[in-house]
């Protein structure tokens, strides 16, 4: 590898892109989205968006990543592509913007952690005081800040491999265990049953464009993170099969927390599933009333568990999102890393105070927006993830593919996989990747792309 570093081996790299994409976006708004709508369709919807339309794009971008040792901007002009440089910007600003929010909600996973630990299962009564209380928030979000830097700042092999390859199967693990207990609660079959026997009737477009945004956001597709993560690969990785495990590892942790998170809700509501708490609040209303009802000393220990999972969770991707623009400044300035890394994460923190500021702190940042035909105000955290999340990753994932099957070809992209995959060229697999980077993932990402924003932004649902 090169002076830039790199993973030590092909576990490293998994371990790392898994967690970047195994986080907050698996564990906490995946089953609020889930929640959101209707429950089994949306999760069926989400699987098939993941294999058909992400897979081709994650191996797009690592890749890119790797055919060019580059970061998620630089890669382009390696490439000899200097205006596409706009894709790379595009995933660069989508990070900063994701990260910023995230590192707030990390901040109230962390906040509750410390919370259930003391015993004051009231918070769940309280979360909207919590989140408005801008003194703990701020300490609670600085301290996940300064500990996603501190990662990021040792490098890719000593720093983000090595505390993903700890922090992961230490993920599992908890995740597994909780899911297990959460199955054996009265009423639990009744969340199961709402979890994963689909209602079709459900399946709108709104319901489709929300699966393929959480879809995005969950495998970090469109904002750089595959493209830097590829760029510490080495040649002789099968960059067919980590995407394949990269996504079995989020779509099953993903599910396991389904497994784990409608059983509560169903225990909490003696069975009944017509009226779940919506959005964000949904894992930090209802869990702290269902860990109280254990009694305080398995309450604190269940309790405490799963929002120290939660943290876990949060910060492997929290130090993916952090690594892609202080790579970019990194390689394009030739910066010294450790103090990139620091004022990068100070300056995004800072960028993240609106948003913390939009959960009840701050009048103008709680009622933020209010989209056209839309009944209530959107809170800037919302906005935000709106326009990051649901808008921008998608059009990233476009993007990608067009300039991959229409610009580099589909022959470098074929030439590029070969290394460290023999059997690749003239295989089954080459033909339908092909087919699907030229013409399924164009076509759809682009009329969802547009059909997303009008759904958003205007109100229009076609």
């Amino acid at each position: 590898m090169t002076s830039r570093g790199g993973f030590s081996d092909k576990f490293g790299f998994i371990a790392a892109a898994a967690g970047s994409a195994v986080g907050l976006g698996s564990i906490w708004k995946f089953p609020f989205e889930v929640g959101n709508n209707g429950g089994a369709a949306f999760v069926l919807v989400y699987i098939l968006c993941c294999f058909v339309l992400c897979f081709p794009v994650m191996v797009a971008e690592v890749a890119i990543g790797r055919k060019t040792q580059k970061n998620a901007v630089g890669a382009f002009d390696v490439l000899g592509f200097k205006s596409w440089r706009i894709i790379g910007v595009l995933g660069i600003i989508s990070g900063v913007i994701i990260l910023s929010f995230y590192n707030v909600v990390s901040g109230w996973a962390f906040g509750y952690f410390i919370e259930i630990l003391k015993g004051n299962f009231e918070i769940g009564n309280h979360f909207s005081e919590f989140t408005a209380d801008i003194t703990y928030n701020s300490f609670y979000s600085l301290f996940f800040m300064f500990m996603t830097a501190y990662i990021v700042s040792r490098g890719v092999s000593a720093g983000i491999e090595k505390a993903t390859k700890i922090m992961m199967p230490a993920l599992f693990i908890m995740l597994i265990s909780l899911a297990a207990y959460a199955l054996t609660l009265d009423y639990a079959w009744e969340g199961v049953k709402f979890y994963l026997i689909p209602d079709f009737s459900k399946i709108t477009m709104p319901v489709i464009y929300s699966a393929l945004g959480q879809a995005f956001f969950s495998l970090s597709l469109g904002m750089g993170a595959l493209i830097t993560y590829g760029s510490y690969v080495s040649k002789e990785n099968n960059i067919i099969e980590s995407p394949v495990i990269i996504i079995l590892a989020t779509v099953g942790v993903a599910l396991i927390a389904g497994l784990m998170m409608f059983p509560f809700v169903a225990y909490n509501s003696s069975g009944d599933m017509t009226n779940i708490p919506s959005g964000p609040s949904l894992i930090f209303v209802t869990l702290p009333k269902v860990f109280e009802s254990f009694g305080a000393i398995l309450g604190i220990v269940v309790g405490g568990f799963f929002f120290l999972l939660l943290s876990f969770a949060a910060l492997t991707s929290t130090v993916s999102l952090l690594e892609v623009p202080v790579a970019y400044i990194v390689d394009e300035y030739k910066t010294n890393r450790t103090a990139t890394v620091w004022v990068t994460a100070m300056l995004i923190f800072l960028v993240g105070i609106p948003s913390m500021l939009s959960a009840g702190a701050s009048d103008f940042f709680t009622n933020f927006i209010t989209y056209p035909n839309a009944s209530k105000a959107t809170d800037f955290l919302s906005f935000v993830d709106d326009v990051a999340n649901d808008t921008f990753l998608p059009l990233g994932g476009f993007l990608i593919s067009v300039f991959t099957a229409y610009f580099w070809k589909k022959h470098n992209l074929s030439a590029e996989i070969s290394s460290g995959n023999s059997s690749y060229a003239g295989s089954w697999v080459e033909t339908l990747l092909n087919f699907a980077i030229s013409y399924i993932c164009p076509t759809i990402l682009g009329i969802l792309f547009v059909l997303t924003v009008l759904n958003r932004f205007f109100g229009i649902v076609i």
